[in-house]
């Protein structure tokens, strides 16, 4: 195959892979296979940038810096939606259609995404621009930053392709991709994101495009603007039709009649909200007919035809009793807004993150103010705004103190970071911070060492490093409060079974500054579990490894260049610290073998159940497709179930599981 074919068929080929992973959800390779073939593609098109394709998936990397936004005007306007606050208003909106003698009218139901609205303009089935919603009439030009986005097709696939097509969707952040986004900025010392909607919002008003390249930003498309050379009669049919161009729509859209079908699909969307995996704020109906929403048309602002069924805000107004410092490992200094308790969406809040002085400011956060606080979903409670007319005349601002509130050495920032840190490397707060992700369950996994334990133990200056956890006896844990022989006892066996562990699992347990478990396993792999290459290595054979960035590389060459952490390394191994390998066996079982979990087994967790099959050379993966040779069922199973069971997948139970593994 010559260079040219080659390039095209891998243009081809990962553009098809995009499709099924973002408009089917149903991947078809892995993502180290898929960055395989990427970067084949890369390096073929930067040696040969002749034979680089439009439509290249390449493209999405980001290009250079805009100095600012064009606008660009919608040919047919994009109007907001009249709100439904309770079930008496839907009553009204359905009694306004069968009004004009419209019986059974069917409506659309789909769930209201809380991202921010775009609009995707194609010309014979190419991607042109793309804009905002702005004022519904023009928006801000983000063409380059949605280009990044890969779950937007460059070019259209299928047929019957329309000379213009207009497509509206919503990009968001979904929350376990949000979580890991914040998780990584605080590692890096960056102020985390307040949450998904700000975060995609603002990623898509960046000027520089690489950086939106670097956020997990995804869409779901759900209306049409201006269509030539196409015609549809009805929503659900465009919904349907959208997938087969390669635009992913979201999966929980409906079709019924009636008001008793709009409550209905209300009342489970409501259900629903906590357990998907992206925030939604209400529900959107539509008139499935075009004829019927054109006889209805529109007011000034909003259509006639459509309306979106919020919900009820998971929000409340509480009393800020106190703001608190707290310091991490790293040595962070966390503001924390101690509130009356208060409960929102059904949880008792009485904490909330400030994150840092330049957060504090900008919202003028005082204590004894009081403040709207919201919850959503997995994301962590944020204070919206002050309520500044129940402030009291005497109130004063607020400011971190310079000085840890635990060791009272200097705090510091490091160049024009927001965070404030404490330098006292011994400081009490830091060592304890270290040795609670030591034996946390990702890393040593060390039951038992909880954090008052471990805080006995640091005040009995039993425990100064993660090192003096291999010396503890259990005559030193006896004379602790509230600690019992057996208690005693089965610490120390789990402290000597930690022994037994993966490189990987001790990597991540040293904390190095923005090094997780996924990066640890890639250490430990490319260095072939051995910890002195690792300590040796040099900062290019780091930055060569796939997903270890410049960042990250630094931290590590940082952080084995200091002699007190290479000493705390020696203790450790010095106490017999073993590390097995992933046992890649050669074996026709299980070798290159795909397994996904659904439900719960009686003698593993999850994350075990993935250490297991990593270390017999399968690949373990969070989501279901045909190319999942086997499904790991236990107890309570989900969808995956059902689904294996369509797409023919061997399902094993947990016996089934480990006889297999008795095979090998």
């Amino acid at each position: 195959m010559s260079i040219k074919d080659r390039i095209k068929n891998l243009t081809n080929t990962l553009n098809k892979h995009n499709i099924n992973y973002y408009v089917y959800d149903n991947p078809t390779i892995s993502d180290f296979e898929y960055d395989i073939l990427l970067r084949e593609l890369e390096e073929l098109e930067n040696k040969n940038p002749q034979y680089k394709n439009q439509n290249s998936p390449t493209m999405r990397v980001g290009s250079n810096p805009l100095k600012e936004f064009g606008t660009i005007k919608h040919r047919l306007p994009m109007l907001s939606l009249a709100n439904a606050m309770n079930e008496n208003e839907l009553e009204d909106f359905n009694k306004q259609i069968i009004k004009l003698d419209l019986k059974d009218v069917e409506y659309v139901a789909e769930l209201k995404l809380d991202g921010l609205a775009v609009e995707l303009v194609y010309e014979n089935g190419q991607f042109i621009y793309g804009s905002t919603r702005g004022d519904g009439f023009e928006g801000e030009d983000i063409t380059t930053n949605l280009k990044t986005i890969k779950g937007i097709p460059l070019s259209l696939v299928g047929d019957r392709i329309p000379t213009l097509l207009e497509v509206r969707g919503e990009v968001f952040i979904n929350k376990k991709d949000f979580k890991k986004l914040n998780s990584n900025r605080i590692k890096q010392d960056l102020v985390p994101f307040a949450n998904p909607r700000n975060c995609a919002a603002g990623s898509l008003r960046q000027l520089d495009p690489k950086i939106t390249s670097r956020r997990p930003l995804r869409i779901y498309c759900y209306g049409p603007g201006e269509i030539k050379g196409f015609e549809f009669d009805s929503q659900i049919d465009f919904l349907n039709y959208l997938p087969k161009w390669g635009f992913p729509v979201n999966p929980h859209i409906k079709l019924g009649s009636g008001l008793n079908f709009l409550k209905k699909y209300y009342k489970s969307a409501e259900k629903l909200r906590e357990k998907i995996d992206y925030d939604i704020d209400g529900v959107v109906f539509k008139v499935n007919a075009y004829f019927l929403q054109k006889k209805l048309g529109e007011r000034s602002k909003s259509p006639r035809w459509a309306i979106a069924g919020k919900f009820k805000a998971e929000q409340g107004v509480t009393k800020i009793l106190d703001i608190q410092i707290s310091v991490g490992r790293t040595g962070a200094l966390t503001p924390v807004a101690k509130l009356e308790p208060i409960k929102v969406g059904g949880v008792i809040i009485s904490n909330a993150t400030l994150h840092n002085q330049d957060e504090i400011n900008k919202k003028d956060i005082r204590i004894n103010d009081y403040v709207l606080i919201q919850r959503a979903g997995d994301v962590i409670p944020e204070i919206l705004k002050v309520i500044k007319e129940k402030r009291l005349s005497n109130s004063n601002q607020f400011f971190i103190s310079k000085v840890c509130p635990i060791c009272k050495s200097e705090a510091y920032k490091k160049n024009n970071n927001a965070v404030l840190r404490c330098r006292n490397s011994n400081c009490k707060a830091i060592i304890k911070g270290k040795i609670e992700h030591y034996v946390s369950k990702n890393c040593m996994d060390i039951v038992g060492l909880g954090t008052k334990i471990i805080d006995l133990l640091i005040i009995n200056n039993l425990l100064s490093n993660i090192s003096d956890i291999y010396k503890l006896k259990i005559k030193d844990l006896i004379n602790l409060e509230r600690m019992g022989p057996k208690s005693a006892e089965n610490i120390i066996n789990s402290i000597n079974q930690s022994k037994q562990t993966t490189l990987a699992k001790f990597i991540n347990g040293l904390g190095i500054r923005n090094v997780g478990l996924n990066a640890s396993k890639l250490l430990a792999k490319k260095f072939n579990d051995d910890i002195f290459k690792l300590i040796n290595c040099n900062y290019d054979e780091l930055i060569n490894i796939n997903e270890i960035g410049e960042i990250m590389a630094d931290s590590i060459i940082k952080y084995f260049s200091d002699e007190k952490n290479i000493n705390i390394i020696n203790e450790c191994l010095s106490s017999n610290l073993n590390f097995n390998s992933f046992r890649v066996i050669q074996s026709t079982t299980l070798k290159d073998k795909s397994f996904a979990f659904t439900g719960s087994l009686k003698n593993y967790s999850r994350s075990q159940v993935a250490e297991i099959v990593e270390s017999y050379g399968g690949y373990f993966s969070s989501s279901l497709n045909k190319k999942t040779d086997y499904l790991i069922a236990g107890n309570k199973s989900g969808s995956k179930l059902s689904k294996a069971k369509s797409l023919g997948i061997k399902i094993l139970n947990e016996k089934e599981f480990l006889d297999l593994l008795e095979k090998i």
